[in-house]
């Protein structure tokens, strides 16, 4: 009989058997450090972890636990000061640690793939898309026109659409989405035994996240790849993995199949990223925390009306037209409360923010802010009103200057504006650090001295130093690691009910957005196919698409399965500080 698995309702009939019964990759007593002022400093400690071919294994746990750092370690991708100072990591019977770079290069592409989590780091900004996966094609040596029809159906496999247009295309010009899965197509191109997939689906809304999980899975049952999935979110890993494989500090705290480590955790640790994972902590349901139906709402500090967007397109072959973003796009943000924007990669959701902050033009419509007309205005003449809206970024790092101190980015504004003198300019970046829940101390670092949720903190303390009324918050927590994605979504309630800011927040994670939204559009194809309060549109959808994002989101299979757990109380886990 064949064998269902649980977790994912797939079948492991198809997966071959390994004739010589050895793991595909084995690690035993693996350290690993960082040299930093001449002293190795351990990033890794005693790790040991086995994947057979067939298998899933996910990897979670915060930032800094060591899940990247064990990844790279095995097939030697660790930075220069990266030391591996103990231990062995064995990859198809190659023994890794410690190898020649002739030995790696022979098992990277062939054998392992790799899916890196920053898609613009991963990708070459100067070459085009197809041209990128025709390298990992040809390394299988496959010549001739054969190159470009595989280039197509990987494309095509990582849930790229039209991928004939998208091949010619230059990563610049692709959504953060569409650049996830063009790294995934990269990394199937070269038919590997084993894919190491680093954070794949962190910048992917939950529909595709779901195809491209349900494609790497399927791989996996169908062709006995192996998949070894790094991941900060619990949900995710319960849901698709045969192993789950808990780190912390470097250490593995606890493992064992996604049942027992959702339902009978032993470690406060698990326990704790099993509350910050809003689709375990729910039962995998979508629990808006503001209600405002029936409420009057207040006067729209932002109002676009039947906004159009169309690009050009850049070729120049007759018959060709410009690509539609925006399709008769309206919106308003009540002054005071959050608005969402969620929807696909590719929707149009980033276009309406730069619209609406007048980074790009409109071809029609009209955008309103504080009562003024954007439309028409020169740049000089939109320049007063800038301080009225400020924006967030959805990397923190990238938005940063790297050379600038905390002190220096937090001001940076307030110099380009104008605004105060240099000792009121330090007073303003101390009272923002306070606001944001940073020490004054941490005003003479740089931004590679803090950690992710620190640096997003310092971004959105620098959005407010002009004292904005409207935030525009671009996928403000999606590079964040839940636990730290609980705080950030603290703060910024907590700041809207201290300096009566608006939000308009744009997101690909509903879950994210019944935290910290009043009222949401959900956009597809460029369109608002539903509107209204969050409790509304997520408890009683009328959009077929509104109704396949909830669908998506991860945690319902394993939250079922807790829910039917035999074991008294085991539904429910107490939720822990993480200390």
């Amino acid at each position: 009989m064949t064998a269902i698995l649980p977790e994912t309702g797939l079948s492991k009939a198809a997966v071959p058997a390994d004739p010589s019964g050895r793991p595909l990759v084995e690690i035993r007593g693996l350290d690993v450090g960082y040299v930093r002022h001449r002293e190795v400093r351990p990033a890794v400690v005693g790790l040991d972890l086995t994947v057979r071919s067939g298998e899933v294994v996910a990897v979670v746990g915060e930032s800094g636990s060591g899940k990247t750092t064990t990844a790279n370690a095995v097939i030697g991708l660790l930075p220069a000061n990266g030391r591996i100072t103990a231990g062995s990591a064995v990859i198809d019977g190659v023994e890794t640690a410690g190898a020649s770079e002739g030995t790696l290069r022979t098992l990277r592409g062939s054998v392992v793939g790799l899916v890196p989590q920053d898609p613009m780091v991963g990708l070459n900004p100067t070459r085009r898309i197809g041209a990128q996966i025709a390298e990992a094609v040809r390394l299988r040596g496959v010549r001739g026109p054969q190159v470009d029809a595989e280039v197509l159906e990987f494309l095509g496999q990582a849930g790229v659409p039209d991928p004939a247009a998208r091949a010619r295309q230059y990563p610049h010009e692709l959504s953060g989405g569409l650049r996830q899965r063009v790294l995934i197509a990269i990394a199937l191109a070269g038919r590997p035994k084993l894919i190491i997939a680093d954070e794949p689906t962190s910048a992917l809304d939950v529909t595709v996240e779901r195809r491209i999980l349900d494609h790497l899975t399927g791989l996996v049952r169908e062709q006995g790849i192996a998949l070894l999935l790094i991941t900060h979110d619990l949900a995710v890993a319960a849901d698709r993995a045969d192993r789950v494989i808990v780190m912390r500090d470097g250490r593995i705290v606890e493992q064992g199949e996604p049942r027992t480590i959702l339902v009978t955790p032993r470690e406060a640790y698990t326990r704790a990223l099993i509350a910050a994972a809003p689709g375990l902590a729910h039962g995998g349901r979508v629990v808006p925390r503001f209600d405002v139906r029936g409420q009057p709402a207040p006067e729209p500090i932002l109002v676009l009306t039947d906004v159009r967007k169309t690009f050009p397109a850049r070729e120049t072959r007759r018959g060709q037209r410009g690509f539609n973003a925006l399709d008769g796009v309206s919106i308003q943000v009540p002054r005071g409360r959050t608005h969402a924007l969620v929807g696909e990669s590719g929707c149009g959701k980033t276009t309406t923010l730069r619209i609406a902050l007048g980074l790009e033009a409109p071809t029609s419509g009209s955008i309103v802010l504080d009562g003024a007309e954007l439309g028409g205005l020169s740049w000089g003449r939109q320049r007063p009103l800038r301080r009225k809206a400020q924006l967030v970024h959805q990397n923190p790092f990238a938005a940063l200057d790297p050379k600038f101190t905390i002190r220096q980015s937090i001001t940076e504004p307030l110099v380009a504006m104008r605004i105060g003198d240099r000792r009121g300019r330090d007073a303003r970046a101390r009272e923002l650090l306070d606001q944001v829940a940073l020490p004054a101390a941490y005003l003479d670092r740089l931004p590679t001295e803090l950690s992710g949720g620190q640096r997003q903190r310092v971004a959105i303390a620098r959005a407010l130093a002009p004292s904005p009324d409207l935030l525009m918050l671009d996928e403000p927590v999606s590079a964040l690691d839940v636990s730290v994605q609980g705080q950030i979504l603290r703060l910024l309630t907590e700041l809207q009910a201290e300096l009566g800011l608006s939000y308009l927040f744009v997101s690909h994670d509903l879950a994210v957005v019944a935290e910290i939204s009043h009222t949401v559009s959900v956009m597809s194809g460029g369109r608002v196919v539903e509107e209204g309060p969050v409790a509304e549109v997520f408890t009683n959808p009328r959009s077929p698409h509104t109704r396949e994002l909830i669908d998506a989101i991860p945690g319902q299979r394993t939250a079922a399965l807790a829910r039917d757990a035999p074991t008294p109380g085991a539904a429910s886990v107490p939720a822990t500080d993480g200390s």
